[in-house]
């Protein structure tokens, strides 16, 4: 049985789930409004099934991100909920089995292991090694080093020994050491967001300005969109953080500033000041 089948044969039982609230309306994430379906209602207020909140759920996990907030739209607005569900309420209401709870914990440990530490591989020694300074690509080793008798150095960048002069933020002396990312920006396509009028070209990727995570507008609500990495919430079209932003225009209303140009650079995440 596939995951997919698995999820469309989940339903609630009044009898076995007393303690949830079910609700009538429709389901707030996919919109679908058949009446023969039961509902139960989130934290928030808004209404799922368990198996629209197990794809939910697992679509966020897929992207990278391992904390779980409410795609739904607020009543009466195009702005979306984000209230936050914990791993509890949503294996109770996802009505999660033991091999889905084993993914879901077993995913949410990685990645939150990952957001905390930078780590890769050393290609040299194949231990994983912390990187201190995010704004340096030179790496040491200290494995590599002891067993070598030399000092041994890669790049962050390409994963390969370290070539030409450091520290260097940008890449090494290596043939192909190249952002990827950094390219992505300068050459993604533009895009417009119809709910902020006067915004039609605008780059369709941006790095975030507090962690430097890559995210995509999904076109929809304001123009504001909150980081699934950092937590920060910043401005798309003009790059400031929300409240910065807020100043001098409002979600809807075109940015004092305008559209801030691509980025030629990805800020590095302090996660001391977030």
């Amino acid at each position: 049985m596939t995951t997919q089948q698995q999820e469309q044969e989940k339903r609630y039982d009044p009898q076995r789930d007393s303690t949830l609230k079910f609700v009538t309306r429709q389901d707030d994430i996919t919109l679908d409004d058949d009446p023969n379906t039961l509902r139960a209602e989130m934290s928030c207020g808004h209404a799922v099934t368990p198996q629209s909140l197990t794809a939910w759920c697992r679509s966020l996990l897929d992207q990278g991100q391992h904390r779980f907030f409410c795609p739904a739209l607020k009543d009466g607005t195009l702005q979306k909920c984000e209230a936050e569900w914990t791993y509890q309420e949503v294996r109770k209401l996802a009505l999660l089995n033991a091999q889905e709870q084993q993914y879901f914990e077993e995913t949410l440990a990685a990645l939150a292991a990952a957001e905390y530490c930078e780590y890769k591989s050393c290609p040299g020694c194949k231990t994983c090694v912390e990187r201190e300074d995010l704004c340096n690509l030179c790496v040491h080793c200290t494995i590599c080093t002891a067993e070598t008798g030399r000092v041994y150095e890669f790049c962050w960048q390409c994963l390969r020994q370290w070539k030409g002069p450091g520290p260097r933020s940008d890449r090494c002396d290596n043939d192909g050491c190249t952002n990827k990312d950094l390219q992505l920006l300068g050459k993604c396509a533009t895009t417009a967001l119809p709910q902020v009028p006067g915004v039609t070209e605008c780059p369709s990727i941006r790095a975030c300005p507090t962690c430097g995570l890559l995210v995509e507008h999904d076109r929809t609500g304001c123009k504001n969109i909150l980081c699934s990495r950092c937590q920060r919430e910043f401005c798309f079209v003009c790059l400031k953080l929300t409240p910065v932003c807020l100043q001098t225009s409002t979600h809807f209303v075109p940015c004092s500033d305008g559209i801030a140009p691509r980025q030629t650079a990805i800020p590095s995440w302090n996660r001391h000041n977030v």
